[in-house]
């Protein structure tokens, strides 16, 4: 048996490296979230999220309560008609500038459109009914302030998504007992958004006004 001289294994390693960049590259940009245009999401762009199925109601926008007893819910439009209200990601920690699936951020309705200070979604209190937890409006009183944290999921279609309420890269030693997906819960005639329950697949459509920094 002849052992290969070191002249020829010298370009097999070379093939063998790139191969091994080529794979790392691939499954870098496997993990960033894309919008409808197959960009990708970036922190502080604007996008609106809306259903990735049909007749599932329109885009995320604010739901105002009844009565003025808490914060504004997290909700849809009930038709696919409007635009309703864009969104931006807020990093966790030197993250870099485009979102990645299952990494932690804060997500806000952008201040220009609700003419006010961002409003940051937060896991709120149980629906009394359903006894599924609503996604409302409310700030973050710290950074171990675990409700605002949330994360994009794959599904097993390109380009959609699951967000999810599992905050455990933000504190990693922390149990989560009751991670949760975002689906919908239909109360008196309006699209609210809820854990524990249905999944919601959803897209991002990136404002027309937002422009990527390159």
């Amino acid at each position: 048996m002849k052992l290969a001289s070191s002249s020829s294994s010298v370009p097999c390693l070379a093939w063998l490296l790139i191969i091994m960049m080529m794979a790392t590259s691939a499954l870098s940009q496997s993990d960033e979230v894309v919008d409808t245009n197959r960009r990708p999401l970036q922190y502080g762009v604007e996008y609106y999220i809306q259903p990735a199925i049909t007749d599932s109601g329109g885009r995320f926008t604010l739901i105002s309560r009844n009565d003025s007893s808490g914060p504004p819910y997290v909700g849809q439009l009930n038709t696919d008609i409007g635009e309703g209200l864009p969104v931006t990601f807020l990093p966790h920690a030197g993250v870099g500038k485009v979102v990645k699936v299952n990494i932690d951020f804060r997500v806000a309705f952008s201040a220009v459109s609700t003419g006010a200070q961002p409003t940051l979604w937060k896991v709120g209190a149980n629906d009394t009914k359903s006894e599924r937890r609503l996604i409302v409006i409310g700030r973050a009183l710290s950074r171990l302030d675990y409700g605002n944290w949330f994360r994009i999921v794959k599904t097993q279609f390109g380009g959609i998504y699951n967000i999810r309420w599992c905050p455990t890269e933000v504190c990693p030693k922390c149990k989560f007992f009751r991670c949760g997906t975002i689906g919908q819960l239909r109360k008196n005639g309006k699209i609210l958004e809820a854990l524990d329950g249905n999944v919601l697949p959803v897209e991002f459509v990136r404002r027309a006004s937002s422009s990527f920094a390159e």
